[in-house]
């Protein structure tokens, strides 16, 4: 499970409702078993998984992730709403499927989720410094304007009163 898997993972990771998460279809293909598997564990499971772990789209979300582009188009989900689970449900899922290959998917999902909050953190640190700097950049801005024209009005030479050279008999 090395780099290569990890970036597969991370392309299938969706934010929906405010959460990162992954389709059941998606998890299926990862862990190696038919995609109706994850869905019949969950009914077995029931308890194991609340609606913070794992819920199922509706039609809005589902044409939301058609026309972005993250599914291909409804008949990819075969036919049903798919179930979409958190980190938290990602970890719970591998727990009730249980096998070699369960674990190995698992633990690399879990380094795709902390790689992806990592990235998260880093976006918010760097949006923030931004929008200090551009605070200070608006505060001295005015005062460098000021300076401009300063500038400006030593570098255009005064208007002295023409007058004649020379003696004058008035």
């Amino acid at each position: 499970m090395g780099k290569v898997m990890l970036e597969l993972i991370e392309r299938k990771i969706h934010f929906m409702r405010s959460q990162n998460v992954m389709l059941d279809k998606d998890l299926a293909e990862l862990y190696d078993v038919r995609p109706i598997r994850p869905r019949e564990q969950v009914k077995r499971n029931i308890k194991r998984f609340p609606r913070d772990f794992m819920f199922q789209l509706d039609e809005g979300e589902i044409d939301f992730m058609v026309s972005q582009n993250a599914i291909p188009s409804r008949k990819h989900l075969g036919g049903h709403h798919p179930y979409v689970f958190t980190e938290q449900g990602v970890a719970m899922l591998s727990s009730v499927l249980n096998s070699e290959r369960a674990i190995q998917v698992n633990i690399a999902i879990m380094r795709a989720f902390v790689r992806l909050k990592a990235i998260i953190s880093t976006h918010k640190d760097i949006t923030y410094k931004l929008s200090q700097l551009e605070r200070k950049t608006e505060r001295h801005g005015e005062e460098i304007q000021a300076i401009f024209k300063a500038i400006r009005q030593l570098m255009d030479p005064p208007e002295w009163p023409k007058r004649r050279i020379g003696f004058h008999a008035d």
